[in-house]
């Protein structure tokens, strides 16, 4: 019998009821993989490029395409209905203005902190900042919104039923916890806020494009106004 999607992401299929609604077992084996895929990862992740001074880029790139490998034989799931997924003008203008509050907020901060690095990536070195503003969205953010949102919306939401909320803020801690491999606290509190309105963006939307766009106004953000630093290994090609 096939169930309603609930807590899901928007590629998700219908299900049999024992998946939308798990067993101890089948709760139990989920929890394991999260521990793996969102914890155990990470740390190896971390691992692997200091032990071993690995760019990230490179280390990160087998863990990402097993990710998509793994989602992409899941008969559950459909990659094509989760692009075609679109967002509202008004989550757009709700996103925006989100943005012009936060964003200016983050500004003044990294202004009145950080006042020596304020700006000074653009100015310094423009041609390498116009390159970042334009391949971090695509080769960075659209691949952690498809593991730390598509991924885990599909694969794990039937774990927390209609308890939504508890979704959002376990999905935010894992996605802060994976930012361990920049070794400073700014990266780890930053992201789990920044995490809790993704979260909260894809539940309200089931759009990759809308959380995509929304993280890629703040990742750019923060590299434009000086803390990008804090996002950086210190490890390059």
């Amino acid at each position: 019998m096939k169930a309603m999607l609930g807590l899901s992401a928007a590629g998700t299929l219908p299900r049999d009821e024992a998946i939308v609604l798990p067993g101890l077992a089948r709760r139990v084996r989920l929890v394991f993989e999260i521990l793996i895929f969102f914890v155990g990862a990470p740390l190896l992740v971390s691992y692997i490029l200091h032990t071993f001074r690995l760019p990230l880029f490179v280390v990160l790139q087998p863990i990402l395409l097993g990710f998509f490998i793994y989602l992409l034989w899941d008969p559950t799931f459909f990659l094509r209905r989760e692009l075609a997924q679109g967002f509202s003008f008004g989550q757009l203008i709700a996103i925006l203005a989100t943005f012009a509050v936060l964003g200016s907020a983050i500004a003044y901060i990294a202004y009145t902190l950080y006042p020596w690095t304020f700006l000074s990536f653009p100015r310094r070195a423009p041609r390498l900042w116009v390159t970042i503003m334009v391949l971090y969205p695509l080769m960075s953010v659209l691949a952690q919104e498809f593991v730390y949102r598509t991924f885990f919306f599909h694969r794990y939401g039937p774990l927390f039923g209609d308890r939504r909320w508890i979704a959002i803020f376990a999905n935010a801690a894992l996605f802060s916890f994976a930012h361990i491999i920049f070794e400073n606290w700014i990266a780890v509190i930053g992201t789990f806020f920044s995490g809790l309105l993704f979260a909260y963006r894809y539940d309200v939307t089931r759009s990759l494009w809308a959380v995509w766009l929304e993280h890629s106004l703040y990742g750019c953000l923060v590299f434009t106004v000086g803390l990008g630093r804090f996002f950086f290994t210190g490890i390059s090609i």
